[in-house]
């Protein structure tokens, strides 16, 4: 390990970032640095306008990906270098949102049946044996979003499901121990091993939909709004620090969007039929 590597993540440890983001922004500055074949302490703004180019001309990552890069880069620049002009020079590229996709419950109970969960993929990866409070019927997040714990209700069926697999597999401390030597013995699985899944089981479900763990989310939030759920019960069962996140379900939400009184339609108009054919806009004298 190089000593500027050493130094990013001393400075990403002491913040508490998560192993997900710590790895995710070493590797991203790795192949910036690898791109140009220098040092990435000897690359200047230059390098980084024509890198972020790059990335969404030429190499058309999505904007979520390419916003992860330049929050890596920021990183390494203003975070760990200190050279905090390098703000001005790393901006975020505009993201035209798109509405994120959502199962029908339908299509959730497919999934379900194949194997499936509704959390953060890194937490699930994470849950440990101790989480599930089967007295309160509640699953325990410990690092939740933005690292901060939270408690999700435990439905009976879940548990039943988390008993019998406990019995056949019987994990000591993490629920989903890694089954690889390479992450060594009593590790958790790799957060993209519950990626990969997720789209194996949406594949054994003929779902056509692109379906994440994040999907799983975002139908979970919005059948629990159509459900009649209060926006700021969503927000703390997924942890979300702003409501303004949480009201994109709104958006989502066939329920809500289906009871809209349309203003038009309180208008009196005239029928079709009353209106005159030889209408004409008269001109201006």
């Amino acid at each position: 390990m190089t000593n500027l590597r050493k130094l990013m993540l001393e400075e990403l440890q002491r913040r508490n970032y998560s192993e997900s983001t710590i790895r995710g922004y070493l590797r991203a500055v790795e192949q910036f640095a690898k791109h140009f074949g220098k040092s990435p302490d000897k690359l200047g703004p230059d390098e980084l306008r024509s890198y972020q180019a790059y990335l969404l001309t030429e190499r058309k990552l999505a904007v979520g990906s390419v916003v992860a890069r330049v929050a890596a880069l920021r990183f390494f620049f203003v975070g760990t270098l200190k050279r905090r002009e390098f703000r001005e020079e790393l901006p975020y590229p505009k993201d035209r949102r798109r509405l994120p996709t959502v199962l029908s419950l339908e299509e959730v109970a497919r999934l379900i049946d194949a194997a499936g969960n509704l959390m953060r993929r890194t937490e699930v990866s994470l849950l440990k044996v101790s989480d599930i409070d089967s007295q309160r019927m509640m699953i325990r997040v410990e690092r939740g979003k933005g690292g901060a714990g939270r408690d999700l209700p435990l439905s009976p069926a879940l548990l039943e499901t988390l008993r019998e697999y406990w019995r056949w597999k019987k994990p000591r401390i993490y629920l989903f121990p890694s089954g690889t030597h390479k992450r060594g013995p009593e590790r958790p699985i790799s957060d993209k091993t519950v990626w990969y899944a997720c789209k194996e089981t949406a594949i054994h479900a003929r779902i056509t939909k692109h379906v994440t763990p994040h999907t799983l989310r975002h139908s979970w939030a919005t059948h629990l709004l159509e459900a009649g759920t209060d926006l700021r019960t969503i927000q703390v069962l997924l942890g979300h620090v702003d409501l303004v996140t949480t009201a994109r379900y709104l958006h989502l939400s066939q329920r809500h969007l289906q009871t809209v009184s349309n203003p038009l339609e309180h208008l009196q108009l005239s029928s079709a039929s009353q209106v005159s054919r030889d209408y004409h806009r008269k001109k201006d004298k």
